[in-house]
């Protein structure tokens, strides 16, 4: 199992981590939504559960709960400024469809 942070994805999120003033890194998962059937969530991690995967990168600890797990590996994500609009952005080999709208995607079981 795969996850990678890019330097400025992991960048943004210590800035972010500094500006709340606690926190252990970042929480990223799936729920179901969506017309294409899951989304992205993420969150600030306070805590590590027993069913939580952790990976770092440049001094960031993403955590990953075991159910979320599958539909994330390979994933990389990015953080990326175009214009006066800046957003994390997913590389997920694992999506096969997202949705015109971008906010739900799918993948094959």
């Amino acid at each position: 199992m795969s996850i990678t942070l890019t330097e400025s994805a992991a960048h943004q999120v210590q800035e972010q981590l500094n500006k709340r003033g606690k926190g252990l890194g970042l929480r990223l998962g799936v729920r179901e939504s969506g017309c294409s059937g899951y989304a992205y969530v993420i969150d600030f991690a306070d805590q590590v559960e027993d069913s939580d995967s952790v990976f770092e990168m440049h001094g960031v600890k993403v955590i990953i709960n075991q159910d979320s797990l599958s539909f994330l590996d390979g994933l990389e994500l990015d953080f990326a400024r175009e214009g006066i609009n800046s957003a994390f952005k997913f590389n997920n080999p694992n999506v096969k469809d997202a949705c015109g709208c971008g906010e739900s995607f799918t993948v094959e079981s």
